[in-house]
């Protein structure tokens, strides 16, 4: 009974029931790894989309190059052809996607030294600073790409791929170092997308393998344990700097958490009020910049401080004070006021509504014992509070009321259930807590 429960289970996740024949198999990843033609104009083009994406910030035009592009081809055609020992194939496809990577990075270089518009925005940057999740995607990534290519129902599964592993913007971004001299863009973007080619090769390698793909040449076994061993070198130099960068992405990332709690607990202060802050993750910085009163320096002392309360005591906090930024126009100088006095505008309204509503909740516990003490006259007393439900674990839950009632008689028994139906409907929600207390004089 157990053995017929696994076999339905492992049915599930057997790939061999839709596993193309391994001749089609071959001769689709053959066909993949040329560039001449049809697919050279293809990923000429779609170079030129994707930097056009990345010069303009679009995330749509970007993804649409992503879609179009061939360059899966030959990294699937390598790992394909370490799996099998074809070495034959393996050269084709490394001539093949090197050819690729040159003729996209010129394509792309070509497009920004030309381009009008030289501001690295948020999709260049994003393409500079890869760590291990890029690992993790480029390794899902590829192993849904082999499998797609290996199976007979492969669906869209290819194009999402593409997507997500995101072999063009890499180069782009390369390119757009190159063009503007901007070297550190160009090696952080190289090395993006050497994580995609090694981690998408990689999982070639082991779903060919899983699969049980022909060999196509019978390997001796000096060269077999060559390949083993420049295969471990190749991980092992591209996975350490991933796994240190994503060590700093997790600690800059706790930094502005931290920081920007530590912001908003001193955006006012008496009678001076915070009217711009920079926060740098690399440095450890925070940059505060105050309107209105003007702090001595006991003040300044005492804010600074304040960072000790939020876990940042080696953070550097730099405190300024005044309306506009030095260096600027006199029309960019009016209109870096009039922006504030519309922030300012919107936070003092924010401020006043949030006010109104702890007004309310101070009024609101006398509201329900108003409306409460004509149906129930036995409650003389109540007071409410809205409050989250914290946990241990550092979760927080959504608002709850606390509704907390005083009886002058009567047995909580007896009046427990007719009224929390009152409150349910009064409140119009579940989440609340009712506490009731009887009066002792």
């Amino acid at each position: 009974m157990n053995e017929s429960i696994y076999d339905k289970i492992f049915s599930y996740f057997n790939l061999k029931k839709e596993e193309e024949e391994f001749e089609i198999i071959h001769q689709t990843i053959e066909s993949g790894i040329t560039f001449r033609g049809t697919n050279l104009w293809v990923l000429i083009f779609a170079i030129i989309i994707a930097s056009v994406g990345l010069n303009v910030n679009s995330t749509a035009v970007i993804i649409g190059a992503m879609l179009i592009s061939p360059l899966m081809g030959p990294i699937n055609g390598m790992g394909y052809s370490i799996a099998t020992y074809d070495m034959p194939l393996f050269q084709r496809s490394v001539k093949n996607f090197t050819f690729a990577v040159i003729i996209s990075l010129l394509t792309s270089t070509i497009y920004f030294f030309i381009s009008p518009v030289s501001m690295a925005r948020s999709e260049l940057l994003a393409r500079t600073s890869p760590s291990f999740y890029d690992i993790l995607i480029a390794l899902s990534g590829g192993m849904a790409g082999i499998i797609a290519v290996s199976s007979k129902n492969k669906g869209n599964v290819i194009p999402g791929v593409a997507i997500a592993t995101a072999l063009m913007p890499p180069l782009c971004t390369a390119g757009y170092g190159l063009a503007n001299g901007k070297w550190m863009f160009t090696l952080g973007a190289l090395y993006l997308f050497t994580i995609n080619t090694v981690f998408i090769g990689i999982s070639s390698i082991i779903i060919s393998r899983i699969l049980n793909f022909p060999i196509r040449t019978i390997p001796d076994p000096i060269r077999r344990k060559r390949i083993n061993t420049w295969l471990t070198t190749i991980i092992t130099i591209t996975i350490i700097p991933s796994v240190y960068l994503g060590y700093l992405l997790v600690l800059n990332e706790r930094f502005h958490e931290k920081a920007s709690n530590y912001v908003n607990a001193i955006s006012n202060f008496n009678e001076s009020y915070l009217i711009k802050h920079e926060i740098n993750e690399l440095r450890k910085e925070i940059t505060l910049i105050y309107g209105g009163h003007t702090l001595d320096e006991n003040e300044k002392k005492f804010l600074i401080n304040r960072k000790n309360d939020f876990q940042l005591q080696k953070a550097t906090v730099k405190i300024q004070q005044g309306y506009l930024p030095e260096n600027l126009s006199y029309e960019s100088q009016e209109s870096f006021l009039k922006n504030e006095i519309e922030r300012l505008q919107s936070a003092f309204l924010k401020q006043e509504k949030m006010l109104d509503s702890v007004a309310q909740q101070t009024q609101m516990g006398s509201i329900l014992l108003n409306e409460i003490h004509s149906l129930f006259p036995q409650i003389v007393s109540c007071s409410y509070a809205e409050t989250y439900l914290y946990h241990t674990d550092g979760n927080k839950e959504k608002i709850s009321f606390i509704i907390f009632y005083t009886l002058s008689q009567t047995s909580v028994k007896q009046i427990q259930e007719p009224v929390e139906k009152w409150l349910k409907a009064r409140l119009n929600t579940n989440n609340f807590e009712v506490i009731f207390k009887t009066y002792s004089p």
